[in-house]
């Protein structure tokens, strides 16, 4: 059948328009992305579609572990950030013969897989260990005590920390220290008036990243500080003595605790970069 003049015409408005090759990327990594999150969700799905709701109670012990780990975790961060900071800022300021050595002694409690840093950990602060037996005479135990449970969490959180303050120190401006310093500013000053605020959101993510890390951490503390039992443990203990029902609301504590402060710092850093 001919074409008519009119059938010419209309043919572009009908025809099938191929879609942009960078518009077909763009539509191609959301869809991987979409399926990369809903793959991480799923274990919280099934955590929300199995928790029986209705029967939800509390295990003897069970806020006496969140007590521990909250004041714990609170007591092991200020702790981190104390010390941490100073590190962090040292390794981005400064240049020197051996640095990697120092880099390296940062990267390894975080390397190592927590159950060999609780190993190590007893090696070093035992009772019968080159510094557990003199820390002993003194009357500092650092096997199944709080001050043993304190020492797993440090360890466990201070290389994330210090990580993350690193590079938030290494984003300040350079020029920024040195015009302050030029002006008369004591590089105390200039630290706290430049250098913090500028590498504020960054120290942030590290403190978060530190919380985290200290109130779930596991391999270290079983192996050193079993008691007394935070979170974690009781988990684990509620799991093996009673079954899987017994450790719902423990979880969901621990979600409802743990969670706030990073999500908070993520909030914030999203509002200081729309405000830049």
């Amino acid at each position: 059948m001919p074409l008519t003049p009119l059938d010419t015409a209309a043919a572009p408005f009908f025809a099938p328009r191929a879609m942009p090759g960078p518009t077909r990327r763009a539509w191609v990594v959301a869809a991987f992305g979409l399926a990369g999150l809903l793959f991480l969700s799923l274990p919280f799905a099934g955590l929300f579609l199995s928790t029986p709701w209705g029967a939800l109670h509390l295990e003897q012990g069970d806020l006496r572990a969140l007590r521990v780990s909250v004041f714990y975790t609170l007591a092991a961060v200020s702790l981190v950030v104390v010390f941490g900071t100073p590190v962090a800022w040292w390794l981005a300021r400064h240049e020197f013969r051996g640095k990697w050595v120092m880099e390296l002694l940062v990267l390894l409690p975080l390397l190592t897989p927590p159950l060999a840093m609780g190993l190590l950990l007893s090696m070093s602060y035992g009772p019968y260990s080159w510094i557990g037996q003199p820390l002993g005479r003194l009357g500092l135990n650092l096997t199944n005590t709080p001050a043993a449970f304190l020492l797993a969490q440090v360890y466990g959180s201070a290389p994330y920390f210090i990580v993350a303050a690193r590079s938030a120190f290494e984003g300040v401006p350079r020029e920024l220290e040195q015009m302050s310093l030029t002006l008369g500013q004591s590089p105390w000053r200039t630290f706290w008036r430049i250098s913090v605020p500028l590498a504020g959101l960054g120290l942030a993510a590290g403190v978060a990243l530190a919380w985290v890390r200290a109130l779930g951490e596991f391999g270290i503390v079983l192996i050193v500080a079993y008691y007394p039992q935070g979170i974690p443990v009781k988990l684990w203990v509620n799991l093996q003595d009673t079954g899987l029902s017994a450790v719902y609301p423990l979880l969901w504590l621990f979600f409802l605790i743990g969670l706030p402060l990073p999500l908070l710092l993520g909030a914030l850093s999203r509002r200081g970069q729309r405000g830049h």
